[in-house]
């Protein structure tokens, strides 16, 4: 298992337990539109840190954003299985032929 399976394992566990307990537990109980706002002042963070260019700081955000996402995500009962399935559908498409497909 991945650390990124695990941390999804986490927060799937850590739904509708003591939010005093748990950071995940208190963001979930705060509802999805909350863990949406978090994850993007994370993100915001995350492109701060990648502009200035410090590695270090840009790895530590990195791993922030992808903690809030997975959180959002559960939120919104989309799981990580379901986020590698729909990677693994788009593998081997150019991002160009993938993205022309979306436009209506």
């Amino acid at each position: 298992m991945s650390a990124l399976e695990r941390l999804a394992a986490t927060i799937a566990a850590r739904r509708g337990t003591d939010p005093d307990a748990s950071w995940t537990a208190k963001l979930l109980g705060m509802g999805p539109e909350k863990c949406a706002e978090k994850f993007g002042e994370e993100a915001i963070e995350a492109v701060i840190e990648a502009v200035k260019g410090d590695k270090a700081r840009l790895t530590s955000e990195a791993v922030d954003v992808l903690y809030h996402l997975l959180v959002m995500c559960a939120a919104r009962g989309v799981t990580l299985a379901e986020i590698e399935a729909e990677l693994a559908r788009r593998e081997g498409t150019s991002g160009l032929t993938e993205k022309a497909a979306r436009k209506p």
